[in-house]
């Protein structure tokens, strides 16, 4: 076990005992049921179905708190990226939109979003949505992630409007992070 009591797992869900396996919150990797399910799913196609390289990619998991406003966020946040990769390697797009839905109503609810990129290639690292909408487009744009999507790719994109998620791939003016 861990410090905070969690049970040690290899990437294959493996305990210390290789006769034991754990998944799910009892890892205390993403404390989330469909994290759980995910890693389930994989270590049944490696003891079932012959699949001995099956295993959970914990790196790009999408997340929304389903507060108000939803917060959602897939990949790495800007003080992560500039960790792993530099802060000259790192470019930052960010954007606020007032959504149609709120276009003629009294209270203007914006949607603040951010795009974190690196390397040369700009390839989008991380996602994050502060607003309405947040957990339908997330889903989508953490697949773009998980493939290495990059920005080029996000700007080639025509976009759906007016929509929130229309931003994310209309964004300019990228900057280093400070």
């Amino acid at each position: 076990m861990d410090a905070q009591g969690h049970i040690v797992v290899d990437q294959y869900q493996t305990t210390t005992n290789p006769s034991i396996l754990c998944v799910g919150d009892a890892t205390g990797k993403y404390l989330l049921t469909p994290v759980a399910i995910a890693a389930g799913r994989r270590l049944s196609h490696r003891l079932f179905n012959n699949e001995p390289s099956n295993y959970l990619n914990y790196e790009n998991i999408a997340t929304v708190v389903f507060s108000h406003p939803l917060v959602g966020t897939v990949g790495l946040t800007e003080a992560e990226a500039v960790a792993k990769y530099g802060k000259d390697q790192v470019m930052l797009y960010k954007s606020k939109f007032n959504p149609m839905y709120h276009a003629v109503t009294k209270h203007k609810e914006q949607c603040v979003m951010k795009l974190v990129c690196a390397g040369p290639e700009e390839r989008v690292v991380g996602v994050h949505v502060l607003g309405g909408g947040a957990d339908e487009m997330l889903q989508g744009f953490a697949v773009a992630v998980n493939m290495g999507a990059t920005k080029a790719q996000f700007d080639a994109c025509v976009a759906i409007h007016p929509t929130s998620s229309e931003e994310l791939v209309t964004m300019r003016g990228g900057v280093r992070p400070e």
